[in-house]
């Protein structure tokens, strides 16, 4: 018998199964399933399941002042049964916040910030002194299943007068530690755009490719996307959304589309603030306004599943297979009209809502806000 069986499961795709669940494991899949489960869950007709959602740039450590949240209110709450912590700690204080993330529901990952305190002020790569590539190696090696990255913010608040240094610093640590992935977020320069596209490779992964500023992906003048970005994508480099509070501008993200250049995943860049206030709210309003700009939800979900379980080495997430974790999103479609807003206080109307309803986290279940 199993623990739990999810009768009619429809997909995106028009996928229809039953999922048998044992251990927190998809142990079976079949257009039925005449075993009974200990528990059963029956999906309304309008209602649809995918992989578990994964947010794979969040700020949830409680305990920090600058930028912080709550995992499970980021998380479960809000449809995402994973999150990545984007680099919000780094190998001084990774180690409280993995105590305090082992006490969520959500499952929590995090990406190691490569100065040793995080971001406790926004200039944490103006020392680089701060940068010791030793208690990076301490602390991956203390926690090889919580980070699963690391993170180097590439911009001229961050850095100071450092330049493009701290990239170089960041590939190096990669190196020095087989490569583990590493994201990059960009904002203003310098350094200058094309400096930090020059020194990515091939999986590693930018954050915020859709900001609306002027040295984004977006000449300004002309309104194309800049060559050597159309080059970086060709080479492999990963572009995520990383919306936040101030690096996600419809016209860049629209512009981007009508010229053949997509985001290969979707997140929120959540944190407290612009979770209550706007513009971000969660996930899946981010969603709601790639769909808006044109993307598929098919693609959509393949964004929030499969492409950020795929760049973080989770290899038991994202999909619906059997012997992959038991973590499901289960929501459904509302015909609504809503305004939304990107970073910059631009809006637009959406009539198609995805909303939540709950989530499925190694087979237990958690209702969503």
């Amino acid at each position: 018998m199993f623990d739990l069986v999810i009768r009619k499961a429809h997909t995106v795709t028009g996928k229809i199964m039953d999922i048998g669940i044992e251990d927190g494991k998809i142990k079976k899949i079949a257009p039925t399933i005449r075993e009974k489960g200990r528990r059963e869950e029956v999906l309304a007709p309008d209602q649809y399941l995918s992989a578990g959602w994964i947010d794979d740039h969040v700020h949830c450590y409680e305990e920090m002042t600058l930028y912080y949240d709550y995992p499970d209110q980021i998380g479960i709450m809000k449809g995402v049964t994973t999150v990545i912590d984007a680099g919000t700690t780094g190998a001084e204080n990774i180690s409280q916040f993995y105590e305090h993330a082992q006490q969520a529901k959500t499952n929590v990952y995090a990406l190691l910030n490569i100065s040793k305190w995080g971001i406790i002020k926004q200039d944490e790569l103006a020392d680089l002194t701060k940068i010791q590539s030793d208690l990076v190696k301490e602390k991956l090696t203390e926690l090889p299943d919580f980070i699963v990255g690391i993170k180097a913010r590439m911009s001229k608040t961050v850095v100071g007068e450092n330049g493009i240094i701290p990239l170089h610093m960041a590939k190096k640590i990669q190196q020095e530690n087989q490569n583990l992935p590493l994201m990059v977020h960009i904002g203003s320069a310098p350094p200058h755009l094309s400096e930090i596209l020059d020194g990515l490779d091939r999986g590693d992964v930018l954050t915020h490719c859709f900001n609306g500023k002027a040295n984004g992906i977006m000449d300004q003048q002309t309104k194309k996307i800049k060559p050597f970005v159309k080059k970086a994508i060709e080479k492999g480099i990963i572009f995520d959304i990383g919306h936040g509070t101030d690096s996600f501008n419809f016209e860049v993200a629209e512009k981007a589309y009508e010229q053949g250049v997509k985001a290969d995943s979707i997140s929120t860049d959540i944190y407290i603030k612009n979770r209550k206030n706007g513009p971000v709210y969660d996930l899946a309003t981010i969603m709601e306004k790639l769909h808006l700009i044109g993307y598929t939800w098919p693609e959509i979900i393949e964004k929030v599943t499969v492409a950020p379980a795929e760049n973080f080495q989770l290899r038991k997430k994202g999909k619906i297979e059997e012997g992959f974790d038991a973590d499901f999103t289960i929501f459904e479609w509302r015909d609504q009209k809503k305004t939304v807003t990107d970073s910059n206080g631009n809006q637009r109307m959406i009539t198609e809502q995805i909303r939540p309803v709950y989530t499925i986290i190694g087979g237990k279940k958690y209702e969503c806000e």
